[in-house]
C-alpha cells in the first residue's frame, strides 16, 4: 500500500475500501456502486489481505444468492415459493392504491407488483414513493384462495445506505491530512487515481460533488462524450437521482396538483438531468417556467399554495463542436434546446463545468487505492448541507463592487461547497481560500460571459476581488478566454489590467508572434489544462539562429521525458537553415536503475537527428545534483523552465491515430512558468 493508503486506514478504519474491489465483485450485476460498496463496507473495510479475500467471497456469495437478475427472476420467485421466505437485493418503488387505500410495492428486477407495504415503512422511508430505492428485503410467498390477493408478502425492508456515523470523528480525522492528501483521498473515494490528474482537473471533479453538500445549487456541465459526467449522479450517492432530461414532467419533478403527490425535488438532495443538450428537443414550456422560479426562489407553486424544497439541480449534456467553433459561431450554451437557451434560465446557474477540460475516461484513470465507502461520504456531504461556509473568505478577500447579488450568491455557494468538501473543519490557509475563490469566480464568469452574448441587455462585469487592505483589483479570466481571445470578445481582444504574464495560446496570437519573429525578454504563465502550446511556438523564435544550444534537465530518463527531448530537437531542426549545422548538448543525470535504457534512448536520438544537421551529445553530471532546468543558446538567450520539458499532461503516446499524439497544440498542459532572459 502507498503511504497515503496506510494513513487512510489508520484514521478511517472500517470506513474505507479498496476501490478496485468494486469491479471484482460486480460481475454482470447492473447495480450502483454505492450498493456494492455498502456490502464491501460490511465485509472488506480492512487492509488485511486475508480478510479482504474472505470478504470478497462473502460479498460474491451474497450477490449470487440474493441479488435479483432480471433474466433469473423466475428462478428467484421459485426459490421464494419453495422456501416460503427469501432475502433479495432489488430496487423497490411504492405507490398508493387509493381505491383500496393501501400502499403497494413493485420490485424492479424481480418483476412482482402490488406487494402490500405497511404505513410505518413508508413513514420511515418516504423515498420509496419516488422513483424507487435499492433495498435488502425479506419476501414471503403465501398463496390465497382469493385470486385478487397478491401472494407476495413484504417482511422486513432495509434501504441500502449507512444507518449512522460519527461526524465529529470525521472532522478530527480530517485535521490529520494535508490539503493535497485530502484531495487525493476524496478523488480515490469517487474511484479515480489522483496521479492521473493535475490540481485543476481534480477541482473540476470535486465540483461535481457540490450539489450533494450545498442546498439548491444549480450546476451545468457540457462537454464531449465519455468524460464521466453522469457517473457520479447515478452511482455515487443514495441521495441523488439521475433522470433523462427529455423524460421529466412538471408533476414528476415538482408536484401533481390532482393528487397532491410531491415530486422528485421534495425527496432527493440532487436531481440530475442526463442528456440535457440537444437543439431538436422540445421541452414543456410550463416545466421551464416553473424550473426557473424554483432555481431562483427555492420554491414552486401548487395551486394557491407555495412549497419550498432543497434539491440541487444538475444539467449534463454533450457538445458537438469544439470550444473555438462555439465561441466563433454562437456561445457555450449553443447545444441546449431553444427553451433552455434562455437568459432568464441560464442566469440561475451557479457554475459551468467546462467539460472539454475533463479527460475521456480511460482504464488507467481508475483507482486501486483506498477511499471512503461512498455511502459514508454521501452521508457526510448530506450533513454538511446544514453548514454555511460562504463567508469564510471575507477576512482576507472582497469581491469587486461590479459583481451583482446573483453573481455574488453563485460565487459564494461554489466557494462554500468546495470548502465543505476540502476543509469541513473550516480551517484553510489564505492561499487555499484564494485558489477556491478564483475557481468559484471563474465558473460563474463562464455563465455570465455567455449570457452577454445571448442577451444584449446584460452589462459587462469586472469579475475579480481585492485582498484585504489593498486596493489593486485581481481580475479572473476563464481558461478559454485566455486561449481564444479573438473569438471570446466581440471586439476582438479585450485589454485587461492586472493580467500581465498570461500567455495567449490562440492560433491567431501564435501566428502573429511568428510573423513578428522578434524574441523578447518576458515571463509567461501557462495554466493547467491550457491547450495550444507547442515547442515550435514557445521556443522556436529563441532557438532560431543558434549554432550551439545547451539543455540542462535532470529528468530525461523515462520514455515520455526522452520523447519530449526528441520533440525539442525536431523544433530545432525546423528553425535551422538546411545548409547549417547546430550542436546540441544535454546535461542530465544518469538513471540509477534504468541507466542502460536511458542511454539507448539518447543514442537513438543522436543517430536519428544527425541527418537533420544536428550534432547531439550528452553528459551526466558527476558528483553534483542538478536542480535548475534551462536552455542556453550561443546567440544570447537563456530560457528558464520550472518544469523542464515535461509540460504536457498524460496522453496516448502509443495511439498512432490520436491527434494529441501527433500535434502538441492539442495536448493539455500542466501548469508551468517559463522565463526568457537575454544574456551577454
Amino acid at each position: 500500500m502507498s503511504e497515503l493508503d496506510n494513513k487512510i486506514n489508520a484514521h478511517f478504519s472500517g470506513l474505507v475500501v479498496r476501490k478496485d474491489l468494486v469491479k471484482i465483485v460486480k460481475g454482470n450485476a447492473i447495480v450502483p456502486s454505492y450498493v456494492l460498496e455498502y456490502l464491501l463496507g460490511q465485509y472488506c473495510a480492512t487492509a488485511d489481505e486475508e480478510s479482504i479475500k474472505s470478504g470478497i467471497e462473502t460479498v460474491k456469495e451474497i450477490l449470487q444468492k440474493h441479488y435479483v437478475h432480471r433474466n433469473e427472476a423466475g428462478l428467484t420467485k421459485s426459490t421464494i415459493r419453495e422456501k416460503g421466505r427469501h432475502k433479495v437485493i432489488d430496487k423497490i418503488s411504492v405507490a398508493l392504491n387509493d381505491k383500496e387505500d393501501v400502499y403497494e410495492a413493485s420490485f424492479s428486477n424481480l418483476g412482482i407488483t402490488k406487494v402490500l407495504v405497511d404505513t410505518s415503512t413508508i413513514k420511515k422511508h418516504p423515498k420509496l414513493l419516488v422513483s424507487g430505492v435499492w433495498c435488502i428485503a425479506d419476501v414471503e410467498y403465501e398463496p390465497s384462495e382469493d385470486k385478487r390477493m397478491c401472494p407476495w408478502i413484504l417482511g422486513t425492508l432495509k434501504p441500502i445506505q449507512l444507518s449512522h456515523f460519527d461526524y465529529d470523528k470525521y472532522i478530527e480525522a480530517r485535521k490529520k491530512f494535508s490539503t493535497d492528501e485530502w484531495i487525493d483521498l476524496i478523488l480515490q473515494s469517487i474511484g479515480f487515481n489522483p496521479e492521473m490528474f493535475g490540481s485543476r482537473s481534480k477541482l473540476l471533479q470535486l465540483v461535481r460533488l457540490i450539489p450533494f453538500c450545498e442546498r439548491n445549487y444549480n450546476l451545468i456541465e457540457l462537454g464531449p462524450k465519455g468524460t464521466g459526467k453522469s457517473h457520479i449522479y447515478s452511482e455515487f450517492s443514495p441521495h441523488g437521482i439521475l433522470i433523462s432530461g427529455g423524460e421529466v414532467t412538471v408533476p414528476k419533478l415538482f408536484v401533481n396538483n390532482n393528487t397532491g403527490k410531491l415530486g422528485l425535488v421534495g425527496y432527493w438532495d440532487t436531481v440530475a438531468f442526463d442528456e440535457f443538450a440537444g437543439k431538436k428537443k422540445k421541452p414543456n414550456k410550463a416545466l421551464v417556467d416553473i424550473m426557473k422560479n424554483y432555481m431562483a426562489n427555492k420554491s414552486f407553486s401548487r395551486g394557491v399554495e407555495t412549497l419550498g424544497a432543497e434539491a440541487s439541480m444538475v444539467f449534463i449534456g454533450n457538445t458537438q463542436h469544439t470550444v473555438p467553433y462555439m465561441l466563433k459561431h454562437a456561445d457555450l450554451f449553443d447545444e441546449l434546446p431553444e427553451a433552455y437557451n434562455d437568459s432568464a434560465f441560464l442566469d440561475r446557474l451557479h457554475f459551468y463545468i467546462p467539460g472539454w477540460e475533463v479527460d475521456i475516461i480511460r482504464g488507467e484513470m481508475f483507482s486501486e487505492g483506498y477511499g471512503f465507502v461512498v455511502d459514508y461520504l454521501a452521508e457526510i456531504l448530506r450533513t454538511l448541507r446544514n453548514h454555511d461556509f460562504s463567508q469564510l473568505y471575507a477576512d482576507h478577500f472582497e469581491l469587486l463592487s461590479d459583481i451583482s447579488t446573483r453573481d455574488r450568491d453563485a460565487i459564494n455557494k461554489t466557494f462554500s461547497g468546495l470548502m465543505k468538501i476540502l476543509f469541513p473543519h473550516g480551517e484553510a490557509s489564505e492561499e487555499d481560500m484564494e485558489e477556491l475563490l478564483q475557481f468559484a469566480i471563474e465558473g460563474r464568469k463562464r455563465v455570465k460571459d455567455q449570457l452577454m452574448r445571448i442577451d444584449q441587455t446584460y452589462e459587462p462585469v469586472r469579475f475579480g476581488y481585492t485582498r484585504q487592505g489593498k486596493m489593486e483589483p485581481l481580475r479572473v479570466k476563464t481558461l478559454e478566454e485566455k486561449q481564444y481571445p479573438q473569438h471570446y470578445y466581440k471586439a476582438g481582444v479585450e485589454e485587461d489590467e492586472g493580467d500581465t504574464g498570461e500567455f495567449e495560446t490562440s492560433e491567431a496570437a501564435q501566428k502573429q508572434r511568428e510573423k513578428e519573429d522578434v524574441p523578447k525578454e518576458q515571463h509567461l504563465v501557462i495554466q493547467e489544462n491550457q491547450k495550444g502550446i507547442s515547442f515550435d511556438g514557445l521556443f522556436g523564435p529563441y532557438l532560431k539562429g543558434a549554432t550551439k544550444i545547451t539543455i540542462t534537465d535532470p529528468y530525461i530518463r523515462l520514455f515520455h521525458q526522452a520523447r519530449n527531448l526528441m520533440e525539442l530537437l525536431e523544433t530545432i531542426a525546423k528553425v535551422k537553415p538546411d545548409d547549417e549545422e547546430v550542436e546540441v548538448n544535454l546535461l542530465t543525470v544518469e538513471d540509477e536503475f534504468k541507466g542502460e535504457q536511458q542511454k539507448e534512448y539518447l543514442m537513438q536520438m543522436q543517430e536519428s537527428i544527425w541527418g537533420a544537421g544536428i550534432k547531439f551529445s550528452w553528459e551526466y553530471a558527476e558528483g553534483k545534483t542538478i536542480h535548475a532546468r534551462h536552455i542556453v543558446t550561443d546567440h544570447g538567450w537563456k530560457i528558464l523552465l520550472d518544469r523542464g520539458l515535461d509540460i504536457f499532461q498524460h496522453y496516448e503516446m502509443n495511439q498512432a491515430f490520436a491527434i494529441n499524439n501527433r500535434m502538441q497544440k492539442y495536448r493539455s498542459c500542466k501548469g508551468f512558468e517559463v522565463t526568457f532572459l537575454p544574456i551577454n
